[in-house]
């Protein structure tokens, strides 16, 4: 298989009714008139028997049907094998279905031959009910019938003798085949071998069918586990998904199947099948043709009687023009080549063949090459270019009546190496006789080394379907083409070449076609027909045969051999039986009998075989040996002993080489051909710029002639050529270098003239004019000849030569002419390569006088100094003067492509000169002229139009330039840089060409000429122009006018009589010190000019006062003073003097300007002086940091250790400043939160030993205002937006700013007026937070609000839209905080403390007392345990004021300990506090005993140290009862002015805590109960101080845990 292009594209031919025979002509026209329909019922059984035949043994079936989908498809055939049994044994055939043995080569049964009909479904009409159809469709069958069995009656007789034998064959073949299975079912059963890889039991066959059929192909695969099974096209993935209604895979019982429905032309492919499992992989392939008749009409298309353009009868003629011409590109870019067809007569979807070829080869569509058609243009695009692509590319346009052709070059260049002096990529890689494992791979050397010659190359391989690329050979080889082997049978490969010098690998070559590694004889059947266009089905088979030792491979001879390796060949031994063998290669060293097998460790399938790593030099036989399953069979003939080494040479150099001339960008090089040259690839073509010694290649891509036409070279340039000559061996060396030959256009004879006419006519001559030819052949034209005849009676006679010296003029006088005969004239032009062909005859004149009274035409019409908007036309006077003389000319004009009534005159009045300068052009237009002449008698008739002239000013136009050198000399220069070798310079006055040099002289060097005048004057007053021959129309003109002229003469005078060119003139400037300074510079002045310094008409001298100097390479002249004094006052005057050219400068300093000069002077030296100690470069100035940082600064300079800066403020030095740097030069004062009193006048003293500097900073009034303004921009500019929030007064807005200072002036706007405060509303200001607060705010408080800062300038505003949902949201979030903050002042609560725990003895009385609060009044009830208690004579519980309440045990005893709590609860809510009574055994009455408390809760009996305020007497909670209470309460933000106190009391609670805990009482816990650890007092020990009172009780704040009970 030669590549991805399969065979069958390659090879393939369309069907059409030219390769047709008679009877198939016959068999279509009768398929067309008949009905298919009821022909398909009738073959119902033969498809069954066929089909039962197919699937039961493995046979190779081809379809050949022209019809559409029919159901006679693998699948559909499938049938039992009782089915097949009957079939074959049934005594007598049907007459429909008659079979016909298929035999081969050794006339052995292969199997059957089935005939089937089709009919066309396009045409097809249907079944008939009635009998008239059944009578036709039956003659139609007999028909057909006769037509295919005519042909076969004589080899019917001979099968139908033998149909018993032919049955018998078939059973036996069904018999074995029966025991093979039974075999092989059995062997699989066996458990060691369930597992095995995927085997083909039925490899998919090809098929061979028509357009819009629908083609199925099969395959039963085995192999355990079940194999996985994928489908390809052209080795790339079937997904039915991707073309929904195309394709259609179905699995079945290890059957699998592929369908296509509605084959066209593109399902032209190869198919492969791969079925994968755990133990391998195995494909099988099958191809897919899809043929179509010539004359078939595509359904996408209208049919013929619907208008389709038939080309009988209609006569195209084809012009293609807009071609592309020689092209060049670098791999890897991408291009198009395309072209318009021009085709007439012009039918509407008559599309004409368009065929792309490359070096006379078609080309195909590929991934490389799109070609495409728009109904004018055909384009073909390149679309990844390589140097294969290089070539001469043919575009042929073919209709019935002609073809037509266009043809241009287009040259590759190598990409650029990835390695600097690599060499360029191989090309053109090959693949060449492939087989199982093995095929060879050849490939062109390329034309680029890099600059050191190729070691050698790589080759690589990779599996279609993976992208990774594996080298094939270790070492590099030198030789073009190399053998690999390994290739897996079935797959297919794709190869690349890579080129190796010492600078490194090269880029890899393009990828060859794809090549599958299978054996020819595969190949061979894949690439045949399979049966012939008329549907028959051939099966064929294979019988089983014993094992058979293979027998001697035939022909074994050594096909290449090189130093590195050898080549066998062989053909397949005669006697293999049908099992596939394999072959082990043997070598002998020459003279020993020792023979040695190579391939011990893989067997080679294929009968190729490549042997590396031989001995160079050594002598070797090599034979061969087949082996199968039966044993090694005998060895081959041995070979004759073969020596190692290249037998192919080097080619020899190639002969001299020749270049001659073709185009200005071209040169043919033609060579002669090596002579020791065997399998030669071609030829490379090296050029070199004389000179440069560099040779590059004028090819990429060898050429195999011994000429090419190089193209690209650079016109003017000289260059030589040489060759090289290459074969698969490598390069030849270089041939001589040819002779240099300079790049300009060959010279060749002028094409014809054209445009003859008649200027003049007498009795017996006439004068002739005609214009000059389109090409003039590359070199001047020397002359034109005239020839004449005679026509008589409308017969032309014979040419006769009307003048045998070359005329120079397009005008010619032909005498000898007979009065009243018609003539007609043809002219010939002449150059130095010869005379050129005549033009075509002029029309037929008569010789006769003309009488008429007005001119004759003016002739030899020329454009000159074409511009976008103007031209010059120049022409010649008519030959025929008319009755008067000529006094004007009048120019007409029109557009090229307009009418004849377009023509329009240029001019009113008559001209009278033979030219015109023509202003009314449109640039980009074209027009055309004419020109009529007139005498008094009239106007005479118009000349012949010029050529259309397109508007436009062509790129590198240039226009003359006139110049005056030093010496006066006036001259007109005029410059072209597209001069060709025969070009020369034209210069005309009055557009006459100047013959006389005795007013002014012409010279021409390289690309300028110049026309130089002797002697100026009146006399040369008029139009000059300079036109340049062999080129595009270069030309220009001047005008000398005499005001031009008098212009130009006074500038001739100042350069006769110079002065010195000043580029500035004399100035004063001011120096450092005051020194001043007077200077001028001359434009150009030379070295030996002289310079004289006046003041006052006295010359001053060089001394103390003034010191002068002249900087003559700059041309800078200056003098200074040190001063200005009374007397110097007056002017200063330079005098220059270089050569004859003089000049002066002066400068007056007298009155104000004197003055303030010497004033500005003084103060220059006296801050020179300044400087000399420390000093200010920068004065003091302020600057306001983004912190509101107030920073005075200075920049000082010249400073040293001792400089002492002092800061003083209104006159106060200011003293011992941490914030005073001094770093850098920059002192710094540092002024945070700056106020009023920091205004004032600073001032800041530098001092030392040198002297002192001061600066001083006024920072009052204005200047405070401007720095507290900048001040109140910093601020404003730090302030966040405003923001909303909701209090329980109202609703507060709010900005931050980074720092606050108090005379910030700021304002609030609601509704952009200023707010009005007043109780309700108030502003203010907490530390960095601007404030507004709405006291109960209202639908009115709605709207947008601002607060606008003040820095003396424009200020900045922050606003805020306080409406809508925004006002909504924070108004309930103010009632909710509100309410919030109600219930929390008026819930009921308990105000003082109760202890956690108290312990007493028995019999004592026990008083406890706290204080509530709450509104409405709470209601409090006393607990014991959970139980309420109620006033009895031991309990005893009041609750007094409002404000207090008491709980009072008059005796105590044992069983009063337990909880106590106290509930108070108002509709606020709730609040608990509860306390534990321990009562222990009584010691004695201590009367009634009260508690008092600790910070911490403990109880204080006899404590020294009383607290001193409510918050002292606290005691402790425990956190779970805290917890309780926060619960009860809802928690908001505290007012800011409460802040300062719940500091401040916090902070006293400190303090009494650290106070107790120093206390003697000591409190321990046990589990949850705290008990006092004291000595015990009595009550009688008690001081009285000591026993709180109730009041005082009353009086401790609640902050001991309690329960709280919020009521919602």
């Amino acid at each position: 298989m030669s590549g991805s292009t399969p065979f069958y594209q390659k090879q393939h031919r369309h069907y059409d009714r030219g390769y047709r025979s008679k009877e198939v002509e016959s068999a279509v026209s009768q398929y067309q008139s008949s009905s298919s329909s009821s022909y398909a019922a009738r073959s119902s059984s033969r498809a069954s028997a066929s089909a039962g035949l197919s699937a039961s043994s493995g046979h190779v079936i081809a379809l050949h049907e022209r019809t559409t989908p029919i159901p006679c498809s693998y699948t559909r055939l499938s049938a039992s094998y009782s089915g097949l049994e009957e079939s074959r044994l049934s005594p007598m055939p049907k007459r429909a279905k008659p079979t016909y043995l298929a035999m081969d080569k050794e006339n052995q049964i292969i199997g059957y031959v089935v005939p089937i009909f089709r009919g066309s479904q396009e045409y097809a009409s249907g079944f008939s009910d009635t009998e008239e159809a059944r009578v036709k469709e039956n003659a139609g069958y007999m028909a057909r019938r006769n037509l295919f069995t005519s042909g076969l009656e004589m080899e019917r007789t001979e099968q139908t003798s033998r149909k018993v034998s032919m049955r018998e064959s078939a059973e036996r073949i069904s018999l074995s085949k029966r025991i093979y299975e039974n075999e092989e079912y059995h062997k699989r059963m066996n458990k060691d071998s369930l597992m095995h890889a995927p085997e083909f039991v039925i490899k998919p066959r090809s098929h061979t069918v028509w357009e819009k059929q629908c083609v199925r192909l099969h395959c039963t695969v085995s192999g355990w586990p079940d194999p996985r099974v994928v489908w390809y096209k052209n080795n790339v993935t079937i997904d039915p998904m991707a073309h929904p209604g195309k394709y259609k895979l179905e699995s079945s019982y290890n059957v699998h199947s592929l369908e296509i429905n509605r084959c066209d032309f593109d399902d032209t492919a190869q198919y492969r099948v791969s079925a994968m499992n755990s133990k391998g992989e195995l494909s099988s392939f099958a191809s897919i043709v899809v043929k179509r008749f010539k004359g078939e009409v595509e359904e996408a298309l209208p049919m013929p009687r619907h208008g389709m353009v038939s080309e009988y009868g209609i006569t195209f003629d084809t012009h293609i023009v807009d071609g592309f011409g020689v092209s060049f590109g670098r791999e890897g870019e991408t291009m198009s080549l395309g072209a318009t067809v021009i085709i007439s007569p012009n039918l509407a979807r008559y599309q004409p063949e368009v065929q792309w070829y490359r070096d006379d080869v078609l080309l195909q569509p590929s991934k490389w090459c799109h070609m495409h058609w728009s109904g004018d243009k055909a384009t073909l695009t390149l679309t990844h270019l390589n140097k294969e692509d290089e070539g001469l590319y043919t575009l042929r346009i073919t209709t019935k009546s002609k073809y037509e052709t266009y043809s241009a070059y287009v040259f590759v260049r190598d990409a650029d190496a990835e390695v600097e002096g690599a060499p360029g990529a191989p090309l053109d890689v090959k693949c060449q006789d492939a087989n199982k494992d093995y095929v060879i791979v050849t490939w062109k050397q390329p034309a680029v080394d890099g600059g050191s010659s190729i070691l050698g190359y790589f080759v690589d391989r990779c599996e279609v379907g993976t992208t990774h690329w594996s080298q094939c050979n270790d070492t590099p080889i030198k030789f073009a083409r190399f053998p690999v082997t390994g290739l897996v049978e079935g797959r297919s490969y794709t190869f690349r070449v890579r080129a190796v010098n010492k600078s490194g690998m090269s880029r890899p070559s393009r990828a060859s076609e794809v090549e599958a590694a299978m054996d020819p004889a595969d190949r061979a059947r894949m690439r045949g027909t399979s049966a012939p266009w008329t549907g028959q089905i051939i099966v064929t088979e294979e019988e089983p045969a014993e094992g058979v030792v293979p027998g001697r491979p035939k022909e074994l001879e050594v096909t290449e051999a090189t130093k590195n390796y050898v080549v066998l060949s062989w053909k397949p031994p005669g006697e293999r039986g049908h099992e596939g063998i394999m072959y082990y290669v043997e070598k002998c060293v020459s003279g020993t009998d020792s023979w040695q097998r190579v391939n011990t460790e893989i067997p080679v399938k294929s009968p190729r075989f490549a042997l590396f790593d031989l001995a160079e030099g050594k002598a070797y036989s090599f034979r061969v040996r087949c082996c199968n399953s039966a044993g090694v069979g005998e060895p081959s003939e041995a070979t004759e002993a073969t020596t190692v080494g290249d037998k192919l040479d080097i080619p020899s150099a190639p002969g001299r080489v020749i270049p001659t001339r073709n185009t200005d960008t071209s040169v043919v090089v033609s060579w002669e051909a090596s002579r020791e040259a065997k399998e030669l690839v071609g030829y490379y073509i090296e050029a070199s710029i004389v000179g440069s010694n560099k040779f590059e290649p004028c090819n990429n891509k060898p050429v195999k002639g011994t000429r090419f036409i190089c193209h690209g070279l650079v016109t003017g340039e000289s260059y030589v050529f040489r060759v090289k000559a290459l074969n698969a061996a490598g390069l030849s060396e270089c041939s001589q270098e040819s002779e240099a030959i300079e790049v300009k256009a060959a010279i060749a004879s002028p094409t014809p003239p054209y445009g003859i006419s008649v200027l003049e006519c007498v009795r017996d001559s006439m004068v002739l004019a005609w214009k000059q030819p389109t090409f003039i052949g590359g070199a001047d034209i020397t002359g034109y000849f005239v020839d004449y005849r005679e026509v008589i009676n409308g017969v032309p006679g014979t040419w006769h030569e009307a003048n045998v010296k070359a005329v120079s003029d397009r005008a010619y006088r032909v005498s000898d002419l007979k009065e009243n005969r018609k003539y007609q004239f043809q002219v010939r032009a002449a150059n130095m390569a010869g005379v050129g062909i005549p033009s075509l005859s002029s029309g037929t004149f008569v010789c006769e006088e003309w009488t008429i009274a007005v001119p004759g035409p003016p002739h030899d019409l020329q454009v000159t100094e074409v511009r976008a908007n103007t031209l010059v036309l120049l022409y010649k006077p008519p030959v025929y003067q008319g009755r008067d003389p000529v006094n004007g000319f009048y120019i007409d004009i029109k557009e090229a492509d307009a009418e004849e009534e377009a023509w329009r005159g240029v001019n009113e009045k008559a001209v009278l000169t033979n030219y015109m300068k023509i202003k009314i052009l449109k640039e980009g237009e074209t027009y055309v002229f004419r020109v009529r002449a007139q005498n008094k008698a009239g106007v005479g008739k118009a000349s012949e139009p010029t050529e259309p002239v397109l508007a436009e000013t062509k790129p590198g136009t240039t226009e003359i330039v006139v110049d005056v050198d030093d010496d006066g000399v006036i001259s007109m220069n005029f410059a072209c840089s597209n001069l060709t070798p025969d070009s020369r310079f034209v210069w005309s006055k009055n557009y006459e060409e100047i013959t006389d040099d005795t007013r002014i002289t012409m010279a021409t060097s390289g690309e300028k000429s110049k026309a130089t005048f002797n002697m100026l004057a009146e006399d040369d007053i008029g139009i000059y122009s300079c036109a340049v021959t062999h080129t595009d129309g270069a030309s220009s003109s001047y005008t000398l006018s005499a005001e031009e002229l008098k212009k130009l003469l006074e500038i001739s005078h100042d350069h006769k009589f110079p002065i010195i060119p000043l580029k500035t003139e004399l100035a004063v400037e001011l120096q450092e010190k005051g020194r001043i300074r007077f200077w001028l510079q001359a434009e150009k002045i030379s070295a030996n000019g002289k310079i004289e310094y006046v003041f006052n008409d006295n010359n001053l001298s060089q001394g103390e006062k003034y010191k002068m100097n002249f900087n003559k390479d700059t041309g800078v002249i200056e003098m200074t003073m040190e001063s200005l004094l009374p007397e110097d006052e007056g002017t200063f005057t330079f005098q220059l003097q270089d050569g004859k050219a003089t000049n002066q400068s002066s400068l007056v300093l007298i009155g104000e300007v004197f003055k303030g000069l010497q004033k500005e002077s003084a103060f220059m030296r006296k801050e020179w002086h300044r400087k000399q100690g420390p000093h200010f470069v920068e004065y003091l100035s302020y600057e306001v940091t983004p912190e509101c940082c107030v920073v005075l600064k200075c920049k000082v300079g010249n400073i040293k250790k001792e400089t002492v800066a002092l800061w003083y403020k209104d006159g106060r030095e200011i003293k011992g400043d941490e914030k005073l740097t001094f770093t850098e030069g920059v002192l710094k004062l540092e002024i945070a939160q700056i106020s009023k009193k920091d205004a004032g006048v600073y001032e800041i003293i530098m001092k030392d030993d040198r002297g002192k500097d001061t600066s001083t900073l006024n920072l009052t009034e204005q200047g405070f205002r401007d720095l507290m303004n900048e001040v109140f921009s910093n601020i404003a500019n730090s302030s966040t937006a405003l923001k909303i929030q909701s209090t329980e007064e109202g609703i507060r807005l709010y900005s931050f700013v980074s720092y606050y200072n108090e005379a910030l002036q700021v304002t609030w706007h609601h509704k952009d007026s200023a707010i009005a405060f007043t109780d309700r509303i108030k502003s203010g200001v907490v530390g960095e937070q601007l404030w507004l607060q709405i006291t109960e705010p209202t639908e009115k408080d709605k709207g947008k609000y601002a607060i606008e800062f003040h820095d003396g300038k424009g200020g900045l505003k922050r606003t805020v839209e306080l409406s809508g949902q925004a006002f909504d949201d924070a108004y309930a979030e103010f009632q909710r905080l509100k309410a919030a903050a109600i219930a929390e002042r008026n819930r009921a609560r308990v105000a003082g403390g109760l202890p956690d725990v108290v312990t007493i003895q028995e019999l004592k009385a026990l008083n406890l007392t706290c204080n509530i609060s709450g509104e409405p009044l709470p209601e409090v009830v006393w607990l014991k345990n959970e139980r309420e208690i109620v006033s009895d004579g031991h309990y005893v519980m009041k609750f007094e004021a409002g404000k207090y309440a008491s709980f009072t045990i008059t005796t105590v005893n044992t069983t009063d300990s337990g909880k106590y709590s106290i509930l108070v609860k108002n509709k606020y809510g709730t609040e608990s506090a509860d306390f534990t009574l321990v009562v222990t055994e009584g010691k004695g009455d201590l009367g009634v005993t009260s508690y008092l408390t600790d910070a911490d809760g403990n109880v204080i009996i006899g404590s020294k140290s009383r607290p001193t305020t409510p918050t002292e007497r606290r005691k402790s909670v425990t956190g779970k009862k805290m917890q309780k209470r926060k619960d009860s309460v809802i928690l908001q933000k505290p007012p800011e002015e409460k802040e300062g106190k719940k500091k401040e009391e916090k902070k006293m609670e400190d303090k009494t805590a650290d106070k107790k805990k120093a206390a003697p009482a000591v409190a321990s816990k046990v589990g949850k109960q705290e008990t006092l650890q004291q000595p015990t007092t009595t009550a009688d020990e008690a001081k009285p101080d000591d026993v709180p009172t109730s009041e005082k009780l009353a009086e401790k704040p609640q902050t001991n845990k309690g329960k709280n009970d919020q009521d919602e």
